[in-house]
């Protein structure tokens, strides 16, 4: 599995798994576990949840699925902001923690940005660092203002934003994702194949067909293609993990990336970052 340098020097996959809508339905759940598992088994084993899926479904889901094999992963998880305050968060810390059934958190994330302070919540995360709970703290949908904003606030150490990035979501390449490169603060792209809408745009069947791959392997190594950013699709099945894991040997030459900028630009006015 190619990996990702956080911030410090750790190195975690490049592919992960989500998990979004996951864990809330009780026909489907011994087919959600044994996809975690599988992904875990072929290499994917960071681990993106977070206590609003489901209202913790989903985290019980994985410390379910995934709990004896613990030391293999590195599990991320995110708080709502009403829960990023000093008070807050290492209660909403500690419940992830009991449902995952773990004792830390390799990454806890700020889901996006509320009314309490980001001083306040990089406190916070700080905190919890510091006691042992996480291990590396980031954001989610945080756009450049907000970077420049959580650094000034004492953020440095933000490990990640994750964003909403794929073919169709282009927007963070005009200025959030260059300054995420300058700071060296990798991307961690949640959607990257828009929830399946993709596979149905012609012209990604077109490069799919050229490269011998399924237009899910294509959108998601283009996600992939600079190598500092960290896709986290969701699979729900043995055979949708294994699609996804494909990915993430797939190169695509110049001349289909070409042809996929062509069919799916960058927007040329700036715009507000996109979220789901």
């Amino acid at each position: 599995m190619k990996t990702v340098t956080l911030p410090g020097g750790e190195q975690v996959p490049m592919l992960g798994q989500g998990t979004w809508m996951m864990g809330e339905r009780p026909d489907r759940r011994a087919e959600e576990m044994a996809a975690l598992e599988l992904g875990a088994d072929l290499g994917m084993t960071l681990i993106d949840t977070a206590e609003m899926y489901g209202d913790g479904a989903a985290e019980e889901l994985i410390g379910e699925a995934l709990g004896h094999r613990r030391d293999d992963l590195f599990l991320v998880s995110k708080a709502y902001p009403h829960h990023a305050s000093r008070s807050a968060l290492p209660r909403a810390c500690e419940a992830s923690l009991a449902r995952l059934g773990t004792d830390r958190l390799d990454l806890y994330l700020l889901h996006w940005r509320g009314s309490v302070p980001l001083e306040e919540t990089v406190e916070a995360m700080q905190a919890l660092k510091q006691a042992g709970k996480i291990r590396h703290w980031g954001v989610s949908n945080l756009h450049t203002d907000d970077m420049e904003e959580l650094v000034e606030a004492g953020g440095a150490a933000c490990a990640t934003d994750q964003i909403l990035y794929n073919l169709t979501r282009r927007r963070p390449e005009q200025a959030l994702m260059p300054w995420l490169a300058r700071h060296q603060i990798p991307v961690m792209a949640y959607s990257p194949v828009e929830q399946g809408r993709l596979i149905d745009h012609p012209q990604l069947a077109v490069t799919a067909s050229r490269m011998g791959a399924s237009p899910a392997q294509v959108a998601l190594a283009w996600a992939m293609r600079s190598g500092d950013v960290i896709a986290i699709p969701k699979a729900g099945s043995p055979a949708h993990v294994r699609d996804n894991r494909a990915a993430a040997d797939l190169v695509i030459p110049d001349d289909e990336l070409a042809a996929l900028d062509a069919a799916f630009p960058v927007p040329a006015q700036p715009v507000p970052l996109e979220m789901l």
